[in-house]
């Protein structure tokens, strides 16, 4: 093969580096996928649409590899891994996170990994080192987490689309990580290793989180006489306000409501009533007002007799 070099391409104000050859003609890297679910599944479609080659896949179960290798007629799929990564020049590691260690050293094992492969993971709270091992055998290593909530594998559009993908760990795989994510349609975020668990706490709490609170938003507005179905009538175009608030200044900019506005007495109110009706929820509503009053001290709209008095009875 011709001598590669790098070059680099702007998207979304990040610099992903694309590999090609001299000449100009694009080269899309050989990918092996090993492990079946959501996120690898969308990954064997995904790229292969975006123009790189599936080498092969592999699941725990032979079933879920057929059905993924089934995707990218022609496919090799084993359940044994080691089977369909040897020729692939990036391995994804898609299996659970309690997993991913194991299967790659096993592996490595088998001699499944070839002379400078990039071997990619896409946990979002564990860092490239878990990989650490195999780099005894020459492969490189790193993460490429795409920021997104899979509910299924999806194949009548692209779930990658504008999404950001996060990488991290050896420059190489960094490189091919960030080529990928744009070709995806993706935008690339390279973060530090060391700071891949508090990015995953971050998104833990803006979407998980966020369906927690919502959750017990819609537990109050039923206790209020609203019926579910109605729910999101009443408080969806609340929500998107926000949203968009948020988007426009900020979270403490956008802060609004009776503790920016140092309001005790309504607070009082809830908590008198939330005892009566949803005990259960009483700390969460506690706890999430008590950083309230943090947000609100930021914000400039709390004055100290306020902030005393909200923080006395929150806690």
């Amino acid at each position: 093969m011709d001598e590669m070099r790098y070059g680099t391409q702007e998207r979304g104000g990040c610099l992903p580096k694309r590999r090609i050859l001299e000449g100009g003609v694009d080269v899309k890297a050989r990918c092996a996928v090993v492990g079946c679910g959501r996120v690898g599944t969308s990954l064997v479609y995904h790229l292969n649409r975006a123009g790189y080659p599936v080498c092969g896949v592999a699941s725990r179960s032979l079933s879920s590899a057929q059905k993924a290798a089934g995707l990218v007629p022609g496919t090799p799929f084993s359940i044994e891994a080691a089977e369909v990564t040897r020729d692939a020049e990036v391995v994804f590691i898609t299996t659970p996170d309690d997993t991913i260690a194991s299967v790659a050293g096993a592996i490595a094992k088998k001699g499944g990994f070839k002379d400078g492969v990039s071997v990619l993971h896409c946990s979002g709270s564990l860092p490239s080192t878990i990989l650490a091992g195999v780099k005894e055998t020459g492969a490189l290593i790193g993460s490429m987490h795409p920021l997104q909530s899979f509910a299924g594998a999806d194949l009548e559009s692209n779930p990658f689309d504008s999404i950001i993908v996060s990488v991290e760990g050896d420059e190489k795989p960094v490189e091919i990580a960030l080529s990928m994510a744009s070709d995806l349609g993706a935008k690339g975020l390279t973060i530090e290793t060391h700071a891949k668990t508090m990015y995953h706490a971050a998104a833990v709490v803006a979407s998980n989180c966020f369906v927690t609170v919502q959750d017990m938003a819609w537990t109050f507005i039923r206790d209020a006489g609203v019926s579910e179905k109605d729910a999101w009538s009443v408080l969806g175009p609340l929500i998107e306000g926000t949203l968009a608030n948020i988007k426009k200044v900020g979270p403490v900019d956008a802060l609004t409501g009776p503790i920016a506005r140092g309001d005790v007495a309504t607070i009082d109110t809830h908590l008198n009533k939330i005892s009566e009706m949803q005990p259960d929820l009483e700390s969460l509503y506690k706890a999430l007002c008590l950083h309230t009053v943090d947000v609100a001290k930021r914000k400039g709209t709390l004055n100290k007799d306020a902030e005393e008095a909200l923080v006395k009875r929150l806690t």
